[in-house]
């Protein structure tokens, strides 16, 4: 017998209870380091007997085989260990198919160690495949005793974790990675990690549990799972998250949220932070996918969308910034579709499922938190953008017909403004920024400011919400909540100087502001939150963005709001004109004490006194609570009661504000940017080549005859500027009817007319500018009497100097 055998066969005690005999075994391992090229003899032959040791149940020699082949693995790391470790894997897979669970574990510790075993040498033969599928397996054991059970499927996830270890380094190897592997061992790792949830209620800190007895099957999986999206390089983020997402969708396990989110949450912290943004690609696409699914499944994925993006924003959220969005406004809309349709599909079929419209509300507003949460983790330069992309998908009627809803009408396209505003109050949320100009540029400004002029009182209270969240720099917002006459001391406001960029953007979006105070204050369908509303942006406005001309405007804004309320030729209700009052009342009683003019508040304070006394309906306190106390009518709404303009200007002229400019009413601005409540097309939209023809056209000379200019006519134009201003919209407003409604034939004859006079002024320019030269010689006569120019050569035409170069 060769000596390698007797050493082998020595090593086995004659009664296995014993265990290995440790001084043969000494021996054994050093020839086995001395003469290297037989270790691979030394394998086969411990194999061999392990073999019919386990053929023959005699599982105390089993161990004994095992425990050898492990030492002999352990002390001989050389060049010809692969061949040994053909025999060692050959032995382990004896083991785990056997169906003793014992021999099962005992080959598992035994793979683990070798996993851990750095070869010095690739393999490029060895095959892992068996190993993958048995211990995942494992893993899924259902064996009667629960914790004979739970040592199975922790040795399985052992095992896997040891097979990732091996594999994953070693270039030469069977990929890991791919979908075959993957589609196994993911969702082995979240069946363990879902059952461990169900069955403890939280594992024990790492302090508790460092003995690894204690270690739950949960802790184990998570702890391997969190290794394998570790060590997972670029192109296999997807094949590890893919699995994911079919077994969440195979256990209908989205609905739940908590599992789904914690499973991401795992993913989205164990991957390398620049591998984040592919997640977020893979999440969005599932959502697609799954578009026509139940309300609960697709707000399960947008709260997972939620709690991802959140985490990669951190990172490098890459290219997907506004996929985002516009996956998550795509599935707005579709959730709006089928709330109003109540059908995936646009038609009825028997097999379509029934809409559950508290669902689909349920997901809009998981939808709208999600915009919110990520927009928040974004610098301002992208948010800025972003609110762009939202405010260009909002539907307005007539004008982006395209981008209506399709199958819902007009309640769809009402919904979607409000559920996209709704979206960007999230995004403006806590906005601040050093330049409002860059920020929040006119392309953004001006659709917003137009949506403030709806009819619908949600859309304005919603467009009202987002203006003041974009003023409010310093967080002054919560102290203009309620609308009182209130000292200015106890509001604690934080006041910044005002600087050049914000004067800039008060003279380039001041005037369109104070209109659409003015009209939101008009507006017949305004309440409480509305008028609060105004009031906090009146209030922010101040703080915020009022150098001395911006106060002098508010104030004129302030007297204005008085009079509307005084006017009777709107036909307000009483409710809205006592609550103009309040407000112009509150609001006077604020910027008289910013400005600090003594006189200024004495009189503001005067008149508010008399109304305490006399007219407490218009005040805030009595108008703005639940049950407001209105007078019957407000016909004797005079003298003392109201704040006089000549007054205010008078005090604050003496304090060194512009009295001409607080002599001069405020009169709002009617532009044509009121195009959602007037506007019923885009055909009206004015264009500068209409304009600049109107103005040269002779038609406009004949109708105007020269005005005689007086001493009467110079005072109106100083003074009545504003009348001008009418004039000069009413011309305008004529020439686009005009161009609009007059027949083809009439637009063409002026434009031919324009076109021959056009030419006529040609043919004069030319023939002044083509007449030959004077010539030096005289003229000479022709038989018909008439002089004719004689032509002379240019060598003897005489030139002044001055033409000479």
């Amino acid at each position: 017998m060769p000596r390698y055998k007797r050493l082998v066969d020595n090593i086995f005690p004659e009664d296995p209870e014993d265990g290995l005999v440790k001084a043969n075994m000494e021996k054994l391992t050093f020839y086995a380091l001395s003469a290297p090229e037989k270790l691979d003899r030394i394998g086969a032959y411990l194999s061999e007997r392990l073999s019919r040791d386990v053929a023959r149940h005699r599982y105390g020699y089993v161990c004994i085989a095992m425990e050898a082949l492990d030492q002999l693995l352990m002390a001989c790391h050389c060049q010809s260990i692969n061949l040994f470790v053909e025999s060692f894997l050959k032995m382990v897979r004896k083991l785990l198919e056997s169906d003793k669970p014992n021999l099962q574990i005992l080959g598992t510790n035994s793979f683990v160690k070798f996993a851990n075993i750095e070869e010095d040498t690739a393999s490029y033969h060895r095959s892992y495949d068996f190993f993958v599928s048995r211990f995942s397996e494992m893993c899924h054991s259902s064996y009667e005793d629960p914790d004979i059970r739970t040592k199975i499927r922790m040795a399985g996830i052992k095992g896997l974790q040891g097979v990732v270890r091996k594999t994953v380094n070693d270039e030469l190897q069977a990929n890991i990675w791919d979908p075959q592997h993957m589609d196994k061992i993911v969702p082995s790792l979240l069946f363990n990690l879902q059952s461990g949830e169900r069955t403890e209620s939280r594992s024990p800190s790492p302090l508790q549990a460092s003995e690894k007895e204690k270690e739950s099957p949960m802790e184990l999986t998570e702890r391997c799972f969190r290794e394998l999206l570790g060590r997972a390089a670029y192109g296999n983020i997807k094949n590890a998250v893919t699995p994911v997402l079919m077994h969440l969708d195979n256990h209908s396990l989205w609905e739940g949220k908590s599992f789904a989110v914690r499973c991401f949450k795992i993913i989205m912290y164990s991957i390398q932070s620049q591998h984040s943004h592919l997640v977020i690609q893979q999440l969005l696409g599932h959502l697609d996918a799954n578009s026509k699914n139940s309300a609960t499944v697709r707000a399960g994925i947008v709260e997972v969308l939620l709690e991802a993006a959140a985490i990669a924003a951190s990172g490098s959220v890459g290219p997907t910034v506004l996929e985002v969005f516009n996956t998550l406004l795509r599935q707005l809309r579709l959730s709006v579709d089928y709330e109003l349709t109540g059908t995936y599909d646009g038609n009825t079929n028997i097999g379509t499922k029934i809409i559950k419209a508290h669902e689909e509300r349920q997901l809009q507003e998981a939808v709208i938190r999600t915009i919110g949460s990520f927009a928040n983790t974004l610098p301002t330069y992208q948010r800025s953008e972003v609110m762009l992309f939202i405010m260009g998908k909002i539907p307005v009627p007539g004008v982006h017909p395209a981008l209506t809803s399709t199958g819902s009408g007009p309640e769809g396209t009402r919904m979607i403004q409000i559920m996209l505003l709704k979206s960007l109050v999230q995004v403006t949320a806590g906005f601040q920024t050093t330049n409002m100009l860059t920020a929040l540029p006119s392309s953004f400004l001006e659709p917003l400011l137009s949506f403030s002029l709806t009819e619908d009182p949600e859309v304005r209270l919603l467009v009202l919400q987002i203006l003041l969240s974009l003023i409010d720099r310093h967080d002054n917002r919560p102290k203009f909540a309620n609308i009182s006459i209130s000292d200015i001391s106890m509001l604690k406001l934080k006041v910044d100087k005002c600087s050049r960029q914000d004067n800039l953007f008060m003279k380039k979006h001041g005037q369109q502001l104070y209109r659409h105070i003015y009209l939101g204050c008009k507006e017949q369908s305004s309440g409480r939150q509305h008028y609060e509303s105004l009031f906090a942006l009146l209030g922010l406005l101040s703080v915020e963005l009022a150098n001395e001309e911006v106060v002098v405007d508010l104030i004129r804004l302030a007297l204005a709001l008085q009079d509307l309320a005084l006017s009777t030729d709107e036909g307000l209700p009483v409710y809205t004109r006592c609550a103009v009052h309040a407000l112009a009342a509150a609001y006077l009683n604020l910027i008289c004490q910013l400005t600090t003019v003594p006189a200024f508040c004495q009189h503001i304070h005067e008149v508010i006194e008399v109304r305490q006394k006399n007219t407490p309906y218009l005040l805030p306190e009595d108008v703005f609570v639940d049950n407001p106390k209105l007078a019957s009518s407000l016909e004797k709404v005079e003298g003392d009661v109201l704040f006089l303009q000549s007054k205010i200007t008078e005090v604050l002229g003496g304090s060194g504000y512009n009295t001409e400019r607080l002599a001069t009413p405020y009169v709002p601005q009617y532009t044509d940017e009121d195009r959602l409540s007037k506007r019923k097309s885009i055909g009206e939209t004015i264009s500068l080549q209409v304009e600049v023809e109107s103005r040269n056209s002779p038609e406009k000379e004949e109708r105007t005859p020269a005005e005689e200019i007086t001493f009467e006519t110079l005072k109106n134009a100083i003074v009545d500027s504003v009348g001008m201003e009418e004039q000069e919209r009413e011309r305008r407003r004529q020439v686009v009817e005009k161009f609009q409604k007059a027949p083809f034939e009439e637009i063409a004859a002026h434009c031919g007319a324009r076109a021959s006079m056009l030419q006529s002024k040609l043919n004069q320019i030319f023939e002044i500018t083509i007449r030959p030269p004077p010539s030096p010689s005289g003229t000479i006569s022709s038989g018909y009497g008439q002089s004719q120019s004689r032509s002379v050569p240019i060598y003897e035409m005489k030139f002044p100097d001055l033409c000479v170069y």
